[in-house]
């Protein structure tokens, strides 16, 4: 499918059918994560992946076509968290869940050189807000980051937010009702919300996808320049006229497949093979 068909089945609420992978599942015993693998997984190399849905849904059910390509991407297994959603579980819930996440594999014995953490839209934003938990908390860092479509700023701002309304599905009418779901009254510039206000000195090499298309675009390419000033090695890896989270859609776009087999590379890149 071409990318406006697909973002035209997204906006109609009408399901893509394509492609769909199904990875092995592991539950993994004391945490809210599991364990994705497919034959092309190397046990050498480990995504630590925070799945999409505007911090009030989505699960690792939900992506499990995307974590099996990462699998076969990047030649690694894929540790999917379930962390807790607002509002039920307003922030930091999900930011402390993600961190737990990461203490779990570094308690059972995983190099934190051999892990990547990962993910999408907010996954992609509490992917950042781990990394700077876990830089508090005196943790090792990881090999690297993937953020892919990431929310970095809850206040929103950016002239895309308005100019990119006809080449995306998300709606900036929703966004007040996530900020506040999330934050719950908290202050929007609280960098572990909105990394983009935060200190990002010493936090490993980032890969940065984005759609050029995207409503939150201003605020992810605000986010490379700042971090890039502030000392971390940044890949950013825009797609012209993609919509927001279009590597999800790998079955039936190709520029999302080729966007997942880059962020494999990038991990390939971090973390080498072993032996």
């Amino acid at each position: 499918m071409e990318a406006r068909e697909v973002l035209s089945a997204i906006r109609a609420g009408v399901p893509i059918r394509g492609d769909r992978r199904r990875p092995e599942i592991e539950p993994l015993p004391g945490t809210r994560a599991y364990r994705l693998t497919t034959p092309a997984t190397r046990a050498d190399r480990t995504i630590l992946f925070f799945h999409a849905g505007g911090f009030t849904s989505g699960s690792t059910a939900d992506s499990f076509d995307l974590c099996a390509r990462l699998c076969d991407a990047a030649r690694s297994e894929v540790v999917s968290v379930d962390y807790r959603l607002a509002p039920a579980h307003p922030f930091p819930a999900a930011v402390e869940d993600c961190l737990s996440a990461y203490r779990y594999l570094l308690r059972e014995g995983y190099s934190p050189e051999r892990v990547v953490p990962a993910g999408l839209s907010a996954g992609g934003t509490l992917a950042l807000s781990m990394l700077l938990s876990a830089r508090g908390a005196g943790l090792p860092m990881p090999a690297a980051g993937v953020l892919l479509s990431p929310a970095v700023d809850m206040l929103f701002l950016g002239e895309s937010v308005l100019l990119n309304r006809e080449t995306d599905w998300l709606a900036p009418e929703q966004f007040a009702a996530m900020r506040e779901d999330y934050l719950a009254g908290r202050d929007p510039c609280d960098p572990l919300a909105s990394p983009l206000y935060a200190d990002l000195s010493g936090l490993p090499p980032l890969l940065v996808q984005a759609g050029g298309g995207e409503v939150l675009i201003d605020g992810i390419e605000a986010f490379v320049g700042t971090a890039r000033l502030q000392g971390v090695p940044v890949a950013f890896d825009c797609t012209e006229g993609m919509f927001h989270c279009w590597q999800a859609f790998a079955g039936v776009l190709p520029e999302g497949a080729m966007a997942v087999e880059r962020v494999g590379a990038f991990v390939r890149r971090h973390v080498p093979d072993e032996g």
